[in-house]
């Protein structure tokens, strides 16, 4: 199996972005938020990272907006710091796949209480 070079670069974006959102951002939109995973087109030109945010609705949407007004900021940053002939267009989406997991547990609890 041929490992593909997107894979690679994906998890290079996956641990470059967590720093710099953890140390580098001062946005006070910007919560609790954890990056979850990336999904990058094949030609490098487009990434959709996918973030975990703990809070109420109104702590996600604000926490979401920081995050897509920081994308100038994070891509100079990358292309500055990383030897890639393209630097993707960034775009977050939130991950709710924790959430989904716990209202099924919460469901399955429901039907069979132990």
């Amino acid at each position: 199996m041929k490992y593909k070079r997107s894979k690679r670069v994906q998890e290079l974006l996956l641990e470059e972005v967590s720093k710099l959102i953890q140390f580098e951002l001062k946005d006070p939109r910007i919560g609790f938020a954890t990056l979850t995973g990336v999904d990058l087109t094949d030609n490098l030109k487009h990434a959709r990272i996918y973030v975990s945010i703990i809070g109420d609705e109104e702590q996600k949407r604000a926490t979401l907006e920081g995050l897509q007004s920081a994308r100038g900021f994070i891509r100079s940053w990358l292309g500055k710091n990383l030897y890639l002939r393209y630097i993707p267009e960034l775009d977050f989406h939130l991950d709710e796949t924790a959430e989904n997991a716990q209202n099924i547990s919460r469901l399955l609890n429901e039907i069979h209480p132990e």
